[in-house]
């Protein structure tokens, strides 16, 4: 399996789990953690073995976002910094048939804050909390946080949250629908680990479908959802996983699913 320096990368019963390592830094990006990271994710994607994947951080935290030591040192600008280094990461996940899961353990600030909500489903340990501190240095969310943010809270609130360099606790992103589950923080990986498994066990082709289906109907009325629910429950009714779902469904027999 390859080696990386920045980053843990391990594969137990059909899932990968990518562990931000920097944990001296906090797991803060540098542009190796960008690169491997980006490795990785694309490593777990072309694994036809791995159902999904696991993202979370080494130590104390998730990560702090920015390695601010690491600014600007092989571009012009932090905007070709961002599109060069953390959009292939972020977009990656979005983009995969697979289903990433974030495990935030305790800090989660600036950017980092991006790649966990990126993530199709998240789970919190109950000391953790996302920190948006880029207004307190003069700047703005970047890595799709503020888009993240307005469709989770609202204008008026997400306004607020940014402006105020706000942290959000685990508790309110559960309620705010940023995190699925919070859990014992001493418990997060086990727990998120468990909760892989049984989606591993689960349909590929519906939880490909599930995820491409809620980005598009996002864009659109209700007529035009209506539409693309039915394009892709067409797709889903022809796969021999929904024949012999509905053969052992009917039967009492235990159903497996191939994907195909």
């Amino acid at each position: 399996m390859k080696k990386f320096d920045t980053i843990k990368y391990s594969v137990t019963n059909r899932v990968a789990c990518i562990l931000l390592n920097r944990p001296k830094q906090l797991n803060a990006f540098n542009s190796t953690l960008k690169f491997e990271l980006l490795q990785a994710i694309d490593l777990a994607n072309t694994d036809s073995a791995i159902r999904n994947i696991i993202i979370s951080g080494e130590g104390r935290g998730f990560s702090a976002g920015a390695d601010l030591h690491d600014v600007l040192t092989e571009y012009d600008s932090i905007e070709e910094e961002l599109l060069k280094e953390y959009k292939p990461f972020l977009m990656a996940i979005r983009d995969s048939e697979k289903l990433f899961i974030s495990a935030v353990n305790g800090a989660c600030a600036g950017i980092a804050a991006g790649l966990a909500m990126a993530c199709d489903l998240c789970v919190m340990g109950d000391n953790a909390y996302l920190y948006q501190a880029f207004a307190a240095i003069g700047l703005i969310p970047d890595g799709g946080v503020s888009w993240h943010i307005l469709n989770a809270l609202g204008s008026k609130r997400a306004m607020e949250v940014i402006i105020c360099s706000e942290k959000i606790t685990a508790q309110q992103c559960l309620k705010f629908g940023i995190a699925n589950r919070v859990v014992p923080a001493n418990t997060l990986l086990t727990q998120t680990q468990s909760w892989a498994e049984e989606l591993a066990n689960g349909s590929p082709m519906a939880q490909k479908y599930t995820k491409q289906l809620l980005r598009q109907v996002m864009k659109t009325d209700l007529s035009e959802a209506f539409d693309i629910e039915a394009r892709f429950q067409n797709l889903t009714t022809m796969s021999e996983d929904f024949k012999n779902a509905v053969s052992g469904f009917l039967d009492k027999n235990p159903i497996v699913f191939t994907g195909r």
